[in-house]
């Protein structure tokens, strides 16, 4: 145990946020191969599942990082964020109420949308449950926010700071979704990533200011992610105007400005308190 690792182990010791940046585009951009083939009629079948695989490649990175650095006790320390659900009642009302709603509002003040709006149906709430919890084991949720929020975000803040470390997380964490815009997920690169990139962004540094203030929950991180998502499945198909870039900019207008107030109220510390951040450091500040 006292053998100095050699080779990668030593190269990943050395540079463990590079690493984990690298292990999850990789794993993440290799394993979505087959599907973006698939997608483009070269291979036959089905790779639903490896698209959802794909998403892990940030908690593949966070666990692989973690167990060579900082071994049992690091991943002890990421599931304790992971199971961290005693936050307050009014952040899972924010989470699970207000991130809908503020969808809900970036569609609506799109011209025409609200008009194409075709009503609730009978069942909807259970249909909305449903698939709550399916995008938050398969959607993207649990797999990318292991790693943004429970490994990257505890190293990046404290090194460059609550916003500047939230925007240059936000930006790997948009370009980390290239590889969607090779499929119809996401739609065409040139018409889409400019506003995705930007909401991206923006949710990143609402998931901070969320972060800091439920001393440093990754499980809220995960809801929230869940909450942003299951709207497309649910809320989406019940306006028939809109597409995917309507629903790109719908998340924009709803989040980019609650974003910019968010940095303005907080004078860019995105309550990243002396005390929050002693809350927060004493179990997540590792070196990077």
């Amino acid at each position: 145990m006292n053998e100095a690792p050699k080779g990668f182990q030593k190269i990943i010791q050395q540079n463990p946020l590079l690493s984990y940046f690298f292990i999850s585009y990789a794993f993440s951009w290799i394993t979505l191969i087959p599907y973006i083939l698939g997608t483009w009629g070269v291979l036959e079948g089905d790779f639903s599942s490896v698209f959802a695989l794909h998403t892990f490649g940030p908690a593949v990175a966070a666990y692989s990082v973690t167990r060579l650095t900082e071994g049992k006790t690091g991943l002890q320390e990421l599931w304790s964020k992971v199971k961290s659900v005693k936050v307050g009642l009014r952040w899972y009302l924010f989470v699970l109420v207000g991130i809908p709603v503020l969808y809900l509002l970036g569609v609506v003040v799109q011209p025409g949308k609200l008009e194409s709006f075709q009503g609730f149906y009978r069942g909807f709430i259970i249909f909305y449950l449903i698939n709550f919890i399916i995008v938050f084991l398969l959607g993207g949720p649990l797999g990318e926010e292991i790693g943004w929020r429970g490994f990257a975000l505890p190293r990046m803040q404290p090194r460059y700071g609550p916003l500047k470390g939230s925007l240059m997380l936000g930006v790997l964490w948009a370009f980390w979704h290239l590889a969607d815009f090779l499929t119809p997920y996401h739609g065409s690169f040139l018409s889409s990533f400019p506003v995705y990139f930007l909401l991206v962004v923006s949710l990143s540094v609402i998931f901070t200011w969320l972060f800091n203030n439920t001393k440093g929950s990754v499980f809220m991180a995960i809801l929230a992610h869940t909450s942003v998502n299951t709207p497309e499945l649910t809320l989406v198909p019940l306006f028939s105007q809109l597409d995917v870039n309507s629903m790109h900019l719908a998340i924009l207008i709803g989040f980019g400005l609650p974003a910019l107030l968010i940095i303005a109220l907080t004078h860019g510390k995105l309550d990243y308190s002396a005390e929050k951040k002693r809350q927060i450091e004493a179990s997540t500040q590792k070196p990077v």
